[in-house]
């Protein structure tokens, strides 16, 4: 599987091969040959695809059903946007505490509890009972989505560390499949399983429960190869060991965290809303999800050619501006005339939502070694989610006191414009152990 891709990132992300022990105990990998390590390294390639098809269905397939579940369990449009907010509230507070976990357990013991609980959370919270219930098991699945989120990058950066783009952009493209398909089958497949929103949802912990089992398997690699060697060559250049990244210190790392957090602002907005706003423009529940899915199918090849060309570009602003010039036009379609061109509009949203692989590039291209990607990843992840958190929460509550999408349209367009800036200064080429330095 991996001998097939291409290396060509080696020319241009930097110190390719330093990989701090900070992200992982000091407990050496046990050896067993090349043929051992080969076989761990697709063993870990097939968990990052596995684990990136179950980080988005939680909260696509809620947003196919969103209706159902909001006359199932008698929410207000207000309570309907919180319940909107969460994803991006649990992976702020969540997220957070991934590199932590993964210095003290390991990745891969980590990534293994996250689909755990995201098995869990899908299983339980139709069936828990009440609007509380029904947060309380979203928030136990969205945990175990928050740290695999962030430990993600760092696993690649490790494993695959001349090959950052590459997997970037196979766990991007996987990931988005994943939100695809919730988005697609989630109507269809509850209409199959008797109309019950409850059973529709809950299926899903079926797909999150088969990527348990090679992070399983995993679970005793705490260290990559180069792990040992990264070590003795940092040591060799440093004299001693280096101090803890002072990552508030970076501009680009702000620049990061802003960029991120108005393009999930952007992804959860349309995961939870979009279907509704083409239900409300007339068009029926099944097609609103076929609509969706598009708007999510779009990143599957997107997600994987935009961090290869990113990781050949010094700058990438240019593709943060053309992603943003989509974005304001599928925005202008929706407000003018969300059901006349609807699959027009959906397109180009899924262009839009391509900003997601490309700030996961520019975290692990941001940053010179293992350590640094840790941390850039953690406080990028979780300072841009929680900027996030008001995002769907007012559109619910503008949808509701002005009875129609025109304003929602609007705040969705009008953060499109600073997302693009931010996005233009996070694309620079430097890294944060540098700024931080000075």
């Amino acid at each position: 599987m991996m001998g097939g891709m291409a290396s060509e990132e080696t020319r241009t992300v930097k110190s390719t091969t330093n990989v701090s022990s900070s992200a992982a105990s000091d407990t050496p990998e046990p050896t067993g040959g090349a043929s051992t390590r080969a076989w761990t390294t697709r063993l870990f390639a097939a968990g990052i695809v596995l684990a990136a098809l179950n980080l988005r269905p939680a909260i696509t397939s809620l947003g196919a059903l969103l209706e159902e579940v909001r006359d199932g369990l008698g929410m207000s449009g207000s309570v309907a946007g919180l319940l909107t907010s969460v994803p991006p509230l649990c992976f702020a507070l969540f997220g957070v505490m991934a590199p932590r976990l993964a210095r003290r357990f390991g990745p891969a013991a980590v990534v293994c509890a996250g689909m755990a609980a995201i098995t869990a959370g899908l299983l339980i919270r139709p069936y828990i009972g009440g609007t509380t219930g029904f947060l309380v098991g979203s928030a136990l699945a969205l945990m175990g989505i928050a740290v695999s989120n962030v430990l993600m990058p760092v696993i690649v950066k490790r494993w695959f560390p001349d090959r950052v783009g590459s997997m970037t952009g196979l766990y991007s493209m996987a990931l988005a499949l994943g939100t695809a398909a919730a988005a697609a089958v989630t109507v269809p497949m509850t209409e199959a399983l008797g109309g019950s929103w409850r059973s529709g949802l809950a299926v899903w912990a079926a797909p999150a429960a088969a990527a348990v089992l090679p992070w399983t398997a995993l679970l005793r690699h705490r260290e990559a190869p180069s792990d040992q060697h990264s070590r003795a060559r940092e040591a060799r250049e440093a004299g001693h060991v280096q101090p803890r990244l002072r990552i508030t210190h970076s501009r680009t790392a702000w620049a990061l965290a802003v960029f991120f957090g108005l393009q999930a602002t952007a992804a959860y907005i349309t995961m939870g809303w979009m279907a509704q706003i083409f239900r409300d423009a007339g068009v029926s529940a099944g097609t609103a999800g076929l609509l969706l899915a598009v708007t999510m199918v779009m990143g599957v090849p997107l997600a994987f050619v935009i961090p290869r060309v990113a990781t050949r570009l010094p700058r990438q602003g240019p593709i943060v501006i053309a992603l943003g010039v989509c974005g304001l036009a599928g925005y202008a379609g929706l407000y003018l005339a969300p059901a006349g061109g609807a699959w027009a509009w959906a397109v180009l949203l899924g262009v839009a939502n391509c900003a997601f692989p490309l700030a996961l590039t520019m975290v692990g291209m941001r940053a010179r070694t293992g350590a640094g990607v840790a941390q850039l990843s953690a406080f990028a992840q979780s300072t841009g989610y929680l900027i996030s958190i008001p995002g769907p929460l007012l559109v619910g509550v503008l949808y509701q006191h002005s009875g129609g999408w025109g304003l929602p349209i609007a705040l969705m367009a009008g953060l499109m414009i600073p997302q693009m800036a931010v996005g233009v200064l996070a694309g620079r080429d430097r890294t944060v152990e540098d700024e931080a330095a000075r």
